[in-house]
């Protein structure tokens, strides 16, 4: 099979919107790819988390992940920083890529213009190169990815081809596989993404209890593009009979918004049961957490060597 690479930053408890957007399509894909997952620790060291924060967090994505149906059995799942060569692939990629490229990555221009290029780190500028490195350092030949994500995926491509140009033929053009679930956007502003970044009412995270589910669904904005966006989460978690009728209801002005809410919100609520009982029991036995992990970071390294011991000789330091 293919390979193909994916990672998730340890930024905080997975919501449905990186589940519906990401996560499910990881679990969908397993069977399909020889699939590596990686939660990416380094990338998070971008932002201002503190350390201990950022190690629970390394924690809770990986519980997430595996709660959600990441098969060990079946992926390889790993920390980032376990695994030697991701940086040193990516001073490689660094030496080759032009700066112009990296000036020009969307999310670069959000962050730094959000902090008016104040305290805006060289992290955040070089996050595309490490992230090239992720993928390469593997020769994935796909990685799923979101629309919104295919500049970053396209700065891969062009990286791959620069080496390849300058050292010969080597590394793969990588292809995306795109998610077959749009954006899910916002609750309190359905004009945007869902994201922790725009406050805790923007989004549900699968670890949250029925009573909080209830109350940020409640207030959900119920404007027009409010209420489409609710009935397109209802898509994902409920029947299709239901949410045809819901539809056809909101068509003939005869949906309630509180009928809508109260249906979302058993639906979702009933989703995650499982899932937080898989939390749970993971939680309880946070050895065997650390367990799969190493496991990863081990069968991660043996492909990393073997791709660096070659990319360093073709470049001439080995």
């Amino acid at each position: 099979m293919k390979t193909l690479f994916s990672g998730i930053q340890p930024t905080g408890n997975i919501h449905i919107g990186n589940y519906l957007g990401a996560v499910k399509n990881w679990v969908d894909l397993q069977d399909k790819y020889a699939c590596i997952f990686s939660v990416v620790d380094y990338h998070a060291l971008s932002g201002n988390m503190k350390p201990e924060e950022l190690h629970q967090n390394i924690f809770d994505a990986t519980v997430d992940l595996l709660a959600v149906g990441i098969d060990p059995k079946k992926s390889i799942i790993f920390q980032q920083s376990k695994v030697i060569g991701h940086t040193e692939l990516a001073w490689i990629f660094n030496c080759i890529t032009p700066i112009g490229e990296l000036g020009r990555m969307t999310q670069f221009k959000e962050k730094s213009d959000q902090a008016n290029h104040q305290g805006t780190n060289t992290g955040l500028l070089m996050y595309p190169v490490l992230q090239a490195a992720d993928i390469l350092l593997y020769l994935a030949e796909a990685v799923p990815v979101g629309e919104d994500q295919l500049q970053h995926l396209e700065l891969t491509r062009i990286i791959a081809r620069k080496f390849n140009n300058k050292y010969g033929q080597f590394f793969p053009e990588t292809k995306p596989v795109l998610s077959p679930t749009p954006r899910v956007m916002s609750l309190h502003d359905p004009s945007k993404k869902m994201s922790k970044s725009l406050g805790d009412r923007s989004y549900i995270a699968i670890r949250d209890d029925a009573e909080t589910i209830k109350k940020k669904i409640k207030k959900a904005v119920a404007d027009d593009k409010g209420i489409k966006n609710l009935l397109e989460l209802y898509s994902y978690f409920g029947t299709t009979k239901k949410h045809q009728q819901m539809v056809n209801d909101y068509k003939a002005g005869k949906l309630m918004n509180s009928e809508l809410k109260e249906e979302l919100s058993r639906v979702v609520i009933k989703f995650l049961e499982p899932v937080q009982g898989k939390i749970k029991e993971y939680e309880k036995n946070p050895k065997k957490v650390y367990e799969i992990l190493e496991h990863g970071a081990r069968d991660a390294q043996k492909i990393a060597d073997k791709n660096l011991t070659k990319i360093n000789k073709i470049v001439g330091i080995n």
